[in-house]
């Protein structure tokens, strides 16, 4: 692209750089009033390490299912307890389905559930449990006690429950029962089973209670099952509401409980804050006493990029965990790497004797390869560490990543166009503005 006239390219020179402080200080306005105002739209979105709650860990039984299965299943059971939990009005929920297969030999499936702000763990656990395992066994009579023998007929299968009142297993005429729908996969496995044991009683369990258990009198087709239990009007609408909400498709038993306090996540955000306020601090200062003219520009980049990187935070949004703070603490040396790269390849065209708005160009061009190469690698790390890690790390690594995609924009937008702004003077007759925008201890 040729340069128009000097007087047309250095007002859009101006503009440019304008726009760039203008778009800089709104976001900054954006992050500070949306901080600021108590019922704001995009609140920071704090971990369960800063906000504290309860972090519980149930493990999944999956022996009785096909091991195809289990995967989806287990995305089922997510799906549904965290449906569950988000009605109770618990905010933020973070369920995760861990695998792993070192556990006494065998596969071990496990749900993390992260609950910020609920600090009773029986609180938290009461809004766990309260979803209903539904399962159908046959009740086999050939021993002394009798026995249950599973169907695979469970929640999973179920489309929906409704209220009625009619004559249930207590005979009375006006005794509310459960109407449960099956989907049309759970609908043919019902009809094929009932169909199959004509005469046997088919045992309904609520959470590992029978709730009843019916003589089967004939194949029953339509896909529609009834759950009678002696139960109040009050219970049934309970039962209802909460298979609505969703059956669990496997049992799940609680393994471990923990409790992080509020003021001890407080404390930590606090550090963290701290930590990046002393952080942002010290790269400025060194900037601004090494590179001078060019460190005013790194530093207003450097404030564009926090501002930027924290209205990202708000609008994703993305939930701030320490792990995240570290990150972006992290980021904020390699907001200022490619900076440094720039700086240096320019202080050595501007040596050549070149002006100092062509040995930005000639800067940028030739640092640009480094700097993507070294965004690139970073960038990758942040992606694996993503895909393969665990809640912990990953809150690290998205952090991270975000924080390089930044660095890269304020790098090649940011600081090239105010640059391009600073006086256009040579190394030899540019006295006092020349040691501005040279770099080290001597000019």
């Amino acid at each position: 692209m040729t340069d128009t006239p000097k007087e047309s390219s250095a007002l859009t020179r101006i503009v440019k750089a304008v726009a760039v402080l203008i778009i800089g200080g709104l976001l900054g306005y954006f992050v500070y009033n949306s901080t600021v105002t108590p019922e704001s739209n995009y609140p920071f979105k704090l971990g369960l390490d800063l906000a504290g709650g309860s972090h519980l860990v149930y493990e999944a039984d999956v022996s009785s299912v096909d091991a195809q299965e289990v995967p989806e299943l287990m995305n089922v059971l997510k799906d549904v307890i965290e449906r569950r939990i988000n009605v109770f009005g618990v905010s933020e929920p973070l369920i995760q389905v861990e695998t792993s297969s070192v556990v006494s030999g065998s596969d071990s499936h496990r749900l993390v559930v992260e609950l910020p702000g609920v600090t009773d763990v029986k609180q938290a656990v009461a809004e766990i449990g309260r979803t209903p395992l539904l399962e159908f066994k046959l009740v086999e009579m050939s021993g002394a006690e009798p026995a249950f023998v599973d169907t695979g007929l469970t929640g999973r299968y179920l489309q929906r429950a409704n209220l009625q009142f009619g004559q249930g297993s207590g005979g009375l005429s006006n005794e509310p029962i459960v109407n449960i729908t099956f989907t049309s996969e759970g609908a043919d496995l019902f009809e094929a089973i009932t169909r199959e044991h004509v005469g046997e009683q088919l045992a309904i369990f609520l959470d590992g209670d029978v709730m009843s258990s019916p003589v089967i009198r004939e194949a029953i087709g339509g896909g529609s099952a009834v759950i009678s239990g002696n139960f109040t009007p009050t219970e049934a609408r309970d039962l209802v509401q909460n298979l609505n909400f969703g059956a669990l498709p496997l049992p799940i038993a609680l393994v471990s409980t923990q409790t992080i306090d509020a003021s001890l996540g407080a404390d930590l955000l606090s550090h963290g804050v701290s930590a990046g306020v002393i952080g942002v601090t010290l790269v400025i200062a060194f900037m601004l006493l090494w590179y001078r003219l060019p460190g005013v520009v790194a530093a207003i980049a450097l404030l564009f990029y926090g501002a930027l990187m924290l209205a990202l935070f708000k609008v994703v949004p993305v939930t701030l965990t320490a792990a995240g703070l570290a990150g972006f603490i992290l980021s904020i040396g390699m907001a200022v790497d490619a900076n440094v790269l720039v700086f240096e390849r320019i202080k050595e065209e501007f040596a050549k004797g070149a002006t100092t708005r062509d040995a930005a160009r000639s800067g940028f061009a030739r640092a640009w390869s480094a700097i993507r190469d070294g965004n690139m690698t970073s960038l990758l790390s942040a992606i694996i560490l993503f895909w393969f890690g665990t809640s912990l790390v990953k809150g690290f690594a998205l952090v991270f990543g975000f924080g390089v995609l930044a660095s890269m924009l304020t790098a090649l937008v940011v600081t090239r166009t105010l640059l391009l702004v600073l006086p256009n003077v040579t190394k030899k007759k540019g006295g006092f503005r020349a040691w501005l925008l040279g770099s080290g201890i001597k000019a």
